[in-house]
């Protein structure tokens, strides 16, 4: 699919028009995930849209950038949230060629996306090898069995510092 040129006054600076169906959104990010395994990444990719438009794509990569939080769905995220501005997502969709991982619902529920919407899913990442639905099971699960990592709670005596700072700081950007 190639990129059509945007209409003339139609979408801000950085945002690039596309057509405003799922289906069409969800082929974009088939087509960006196949392109990355052929570049060496791994095989997801996404994009965030916001008003039928294309506002950011990213694809995995966790491999190449040695970064664990890499996935398409996150640098999506990110590169939306640079192309507009802020970090505050509301009104966009996140489409991934793959349901997206805990990590990655986590960062669509941090920016404040409206929808998510996926072509595969867990069991079709399943049989190329990859565990999502591990990390599904472990979140219904008590933290204190996890094998790892182990997540343990230890008060000190300043650990309510940061926040009372932050509530008193006059030029904090709530989020």
């Amino acid at each position: 699919m190639q990129e059509p040129a945007p209409a003339a006054g139609t979408a801000p600076a950085g945002v690039r028009e596309w057509p405003a169906d799922d289906e069409a959104w969800l082929a974009r990010t088939v087509e960006l995930a196949v392109a990355n395994v052929t570049a060496g990444g791994g095989p997801f990719g996404a994009v965030v849209v916001r008003a039928g438009l294309l506002v950011a794509e990213g694809a995995n990569s966790v491999t190449r950038d040695n970064d664990p939080t890499a996935h398409a769905e996150v640098n999506a995220v990110r590169a939306a949230g640079r192309a507009l501005g802020t970090f505050d997502l509301g009104g966009t969709t996140l489409y991934s060629s793959c349901e997206p991982c805990p990590l990655c619902l986590s960062a669509a529920l941090w920016a404040r996306v409206d929808r998510v919407v996926f072509a595969a899913d867990r069991n079709d990442a399943a049989l190329a090898g990859f565990d999502d639905d591990e990390f599904y099971a472990r979140w219904a699960t008590d933290r204190a069995t996890w094998p790892s990592p182990r997540v343990a709670s230890q008060r000190i005596a300043t650990a309510t510092l940061p926040f009372e700072r932050w509530s008193v700081h006059a030029a904090r950007v709530e989020y």
